[in-house]
């Protein structure tokens, strides 16, 4: 964990260089562990998506509990139930919206083995939130925490990205054709403005067609962590 207290990071308003694109969706269940699957359907009918700058696939998450559903653990062998307020989200250049949309709406694609129907996707923009949460990081296999954060404070500062607060969580095994891949979701907070909406733009390492590196607004954390 880095923690350095500094003062507080004014809010400021919408950016819409890159935008998510959110797509309302029909599908019954899903497994948890459908990123690889979800990616890779999306690819294939949007090609660009692997190789656009600034664009990602967000994994589809559903509340940790709901009517008295507990979200399950995660594995390919547990399932995911969606909700009609469900939607698809995936983050893009704003010039790319129509060719998203265009590609991707009224089509149903599978995603290892549930039908996912696509319907009409509404652009959302990005906002310059000081805190930043990513669900899944792909760093270097088999990091400790300690070495987690050493690593994402390099790939940051090459972004000209300062580490004040950052919180790292439990690590994820996301299932490939070629193995296991190894993430951990992080929080950083005290984000400046402008680096706020750099990260959100970039992301922060590989597999962004899996939801990897792809950062959303949290709440604070002085909640979570009150330094005496």
């Amino acid at each position: 964990m880095f923690w350095q207290e500094d003062e507080q990071t004014p809010q400021t308003g919408p950016d819409d260089d890159v935008v998510d694109v959110l797509f309302s969706l029909k599908c019954r269940a899903l497994p948890v562990d459908h990123a690889f699957a979800l990616g890779q359907a999306l690819v294939r009918e949007a090609p660009w998506l692997e190789t656009a700058p600034d664009a990602g696939v967000h994994s589809i998450h559903v509340a940790g509990s709901q009517n008295g559903w507990e979200r399950p653990t995660h594995g390919a062998d547990q399932q995911l139930l969606l909700s009609r307020r469900t939607k698809l989200c995936i983050r893009v250049p704003r010039e790319r919206v129509a060719d998203l949309k265009s590609a991707l709406e009224e089509t149903s694609i599978d995603v290892a083995g549930a039908q996912l129907q696509i319907g009409e996707g509404r652009p959302k923009a990005l906002v310059k939130e000081p805190t930043l949460f990513a669900r899944y990081v792909a760093g270097p296999a088999a990091l400790d925490e300690d070495a987690f954060l050493h690593w994402a404070a390099e790939e940051l500062r090459a972004m000209d990205i300062r580490i004040r607060k950052a919180l790292c969580g439990k690590a994820t095994q996301l299932t490939t054709p070629t193995g296991a891949l190894d993430t951990r979701s992080l929080l950083l907070a005290d984000l400046k403005p402008e680096e706020s909406l750099r990260l959100q733009h970039r992301g922060l390492g590989p597999h962004r067609a899996m939801g990897c590196g792809i950062f959303i607004p949290h709440k604070g954390i002085d909640a979570v962590h009150k330094p005496k």
